[in-house]
């Protein structure tokens, strides 16, 4: 993991004229990672592009704090994370840890809601179901770039920052074939059931201006066991990731033809889990949080968990056009996913049903980023970003319905359909339109200036519908128009230093569909609960780096007038009070030599709301929004060539705050810590690389802070984290 206080800000005069990308080179000695294609030779690490314009990251990186994940660090997670989710817990401070769930409602970025993008195409949708990241495959990631606090420069949704995944690249000449063998298995369990395996094949290559990439994965995980060798269960409320086969293609192709490129992007996703377990409801005879969750076999259900992703992204840039560079894009996404039934008949709002809904959504985009140097302050480094976006969605979330009294004599594990279709939240109809400006000065070496200014119009439309606990709701619309604003600047007293400070404000539409599959007889559109809220994000930091030793620290505070509009125990919960967020993360490393290398990172944070029932008075957030302090620590060493070991630690702390000030509300339940070791060992052998991760090395048996809150609020949601795991891979090219 490399933060920007790593950046050498020599090549800061590249910021001048035409440059749209800070090109920033990062000049640590070579790490144990660097043997693994160097051949054991100490050499240079490449130069990372950082984008400025939009290009492959965030317009604002400079003033903020930014991690970058490189593709020679997934590939190492990948070996002791089971998900994406995972391995950004891990990796990048500020983050929540994952739940090891098929969710990412818990997982924020200093408290707040991310915007996840690939490569530039938003995955969010105007129903938020908190899956975002889980729409590709870390094995077809090149790189992640996490931009830490809220921004608008992507439009709304980005309140605690942006997750910016840029898919794989090719490379350059004759064709490459790789080839991926990949299996994986419990430790604490040894079983048939416990086996899964993966397999994927790339090939990239250029030639006559024309590159190309192509990458098929297929994927199946088995069981999951906790550390007593007790199989886990699928999270009831959200569903698991484990006995899930997934597909996961990836195509490229780009022409390059003098300034200009064009590149055609085709990503396709699909994962569907098919299990033989469900949460025992016998366990929620006990008092809540006492007894684990306990996998109970005999399900029967024809359509179980699945999610469902298509992107089609086309790219133009040229690099002068009337002095200006410009870049677009044009994007469509077609997205479903699935979620486990819900015994919703002790509950008014859904009708006395047992229900399984679904989400299905279709998106057309598109962006244009023009960066203009003012060519009268070229004295001074001026240039001028501007652009827009323009983004169209159709969202529906219906349900099928389910047989209660089949479904109550088989013990909650018989499914048996009897309407495979009713509206739960109707289709909903999302338009917006954005344009922005930012402003950029470098009057002097140490100093860079920057201001910008967005303004959004978004459109919401929905037809007549009847809710599913029988309410007829007329159709409407809703218009917002907001601006938001955003200033930062950078001084850099030396070379090896750099401090910043950065406000910027965030926009949020509420949850419509929320709001409207609860929808009452009268429901008014123009009801303050879905006026949008709009985030004001404070943060300074400072970077630098002296010799082999690299740090970055950085304080945020955040505030909006608004809260979120929730559901909880399954009801609508409409308290909007405001809210407050602050906290601190830091990240340090030190290369002793070029084969050793340790560090770490430091998260916490702090979140308090306005207590509804006594104004004036603030309580805890609770612990979705909200985790516990984070530390994590590794170390690195390549005592041969040949040979890379990584031994790594995340420490999860205790929590009781939200408890104290608002007991047996909702994830306000004490989280108590835990720790957990992986260990990562990298062997060239043969014509390829052999890669071995044991998760949860010493076998610890917790819960994950997810586990913990109890989601659907009794003991069937109070899953087990994984126990020791073992993965394994071998890469070869040919």
């Amino acid at each position: 993991m490399r933060n920007f206080y790593a950046l050498r800000w020599r090549v800061r005069y590249a910021l001048r004229g035409c440059a749209a990308t800070v090109v920033a080179t990062l000049t640590l000695p070579a790490s144990a990672q660097d043997f693994e294609e160097a051949g054991g030779a100490v050499r240079v690490m490449p130069e990372i592009s950082v984008s400025a314009s939009r290009e492959g990251g965030a317009l604002d990186t400079l003033s903020r704090n930014v991690t970058v994940i490189s593709r020679k660090e997934i590939l190492e997670q990948q070996a002791t994370a089971g998900s994406l989710g995972d391995l950004l817990g891990k990796m990048v401070p500020g983050m929540a840890p994952s739940s090891q769930t098929l969710t990412n409602s818990a997982q924020k970025l200093r408290g707040r809601d991310v915007l996840v993008l690939i490569d530039g195409v938003p995955t969010q949708t105007n129903r938020n179901v908190s899956r975002d990241l889980f729409n590709i495959s870390a094995s077809n990631i090149e790189s992640i770039e996490v931009v830490h606090g809220g921004s608008s420069t992507y439009g709304g949704g980005a309140a605690g920052g942006i997750i910016y995944i840029n898919t794989l690249k090719g490379k350059a000449g004759a064709p490459v074939f790789e080839t991926t063998f990949g299996a994986s298995s419990s430790l604490t369990e040894f079983d048939d059931d416990a086996l899964g395996g993966r397999i994927q094949q790339k090939l990239s290559g250029k030639a006559a201006g024309v590159d190309y990439l192509i990458s098929a994965l297929g994927e199946q995980t088995g069981g999951f066991f906790d550390a007593h060798g007790d199989r886990i269960p699928p999270e009831p409320s959200q569903g698991g990731l484990s006995d899930t086969g997934t597909i996961d293609l990836l195509g490229k192709v780009g022409y390059d033809f003098g300034d200009q490129r064009l590149q055609l992007m085709a990503s396709y996703l699909r994962a569907e889990q098919d299990s033989d377990f469900i949460s025992d409801p016998a366990v929620d005879a006990f008092p809540d949080g006492t007894v684990k969750a306990r996998a109970l076999k005999g399900l029967q259900l024809d359509d179980q968990t699945s999610r469902e992703n298509l992107i089609v992204n086309l790219d133009y840039s040229k690099q002068n056009l009337f002095g200006s560079k410009v870049r677009s894009q044009v994007y469509y996404r077609n997205y479903q996913t699935r979620f486990f039934p819900f015994d919703a008949r002790a509950f008014s709002g859904w009708g006395n049903n047992l229900a399984q809904s679904f989400l299905d959504s279709e998106v057309w985009g598109g962006r244009l980023t023009v960066d203009t140097p003012i060519t009268p302050l070229d004295s001074l480094g001026a240039r001028l970003l501007w652009g827009a976006d323009v983004n169209r969605e159709k969202t529906e979330q219906p349900v099928s319905i389910y047989d209660g009294a089949a479904f109550d004599a088989s013990g909650g594990r018989r499914f048996v359909e009897t309407d495979a279709k009713r509206t739960f939240v109707p289709l909903t109809t999302t338009g917006s339109v954005g344009v922005f400006g930012q402003a950029e000065l470098t009057p002097t070496d140490w100093l860079i200036l920057r201001g910008g200014v967005r303004h959004e119009w978004v459109d919401v439309s929905f037809d007549d519908f009847t809710t599913l606990g029988g309410n007829p709701i007329d159709g409407g619309s809703i218009d917002y128009s907001e601006t938001t604003f955003n200033a930062g600047a950078v001084f850099m007293p030396s070379d090896a230093m750099e401090l910043y400070a950065n406000y910027s404000q965030s926009f949020e539409l509420p949850d419509i569909g929320l709001q409207l599959r609860f929808a009452q007889p009268g429901f008014n559109v123009n009801d303050s609960n879905l006026s949008p809220r709009i985030t004001d994000n404070y943060e300074v930091g400072v970077r630098g780096r002296w010799g082999g030793f690299h740090a970055s620290v950085a304080a945020f505070y955040s505030e909006s007038d608004k809260g979120r509009v929730t559901v909880q125990n399954f009801s609508l919960v409409q308290e909007r009070t405001q809210e407050k967020i602050y906290g601190t993360e830091a990240s340090l490393d030190y290369t002793f030599t070029p084969a050793a290398k340790l560090g770490g990172t430091f998260t916490w944070i702090k979140g308090e709301r306005e207590d509804p029932n006594n104004p004036g008075s603030d309580i805890a957030l609770n612990g979705t929004r909200i985790p516990p302090i984070k530390l994590t620590g590794f170390v690195e060493y390549s005592p041969y060539h040949w040979w890379g070991i990584r031994l790594q630690a995340l420490y999860s702390g205790n929590r009781n705050d939200a408890f104290k000030d608002n007991p047996g509300a909702f994830a306000t339940r004490k989280v108590h810590d835990y720790t957990v070791v992986d260990l990562y060992n990298r062997f060239a052998v043969g014509p390829g690389t052999l890669r071995l991760g044991i998760e949860n090395l010493l076998n610890n048996q917790y819960y994950t802070v997810y586990g913990q809150l109890l989601r659907n609020g009794s003991n069937t949601s109070h899953v087990a984290a994984r126990g020791a795991m073992l993965r394994a891979s071998y890469t070869f090219k040919w």
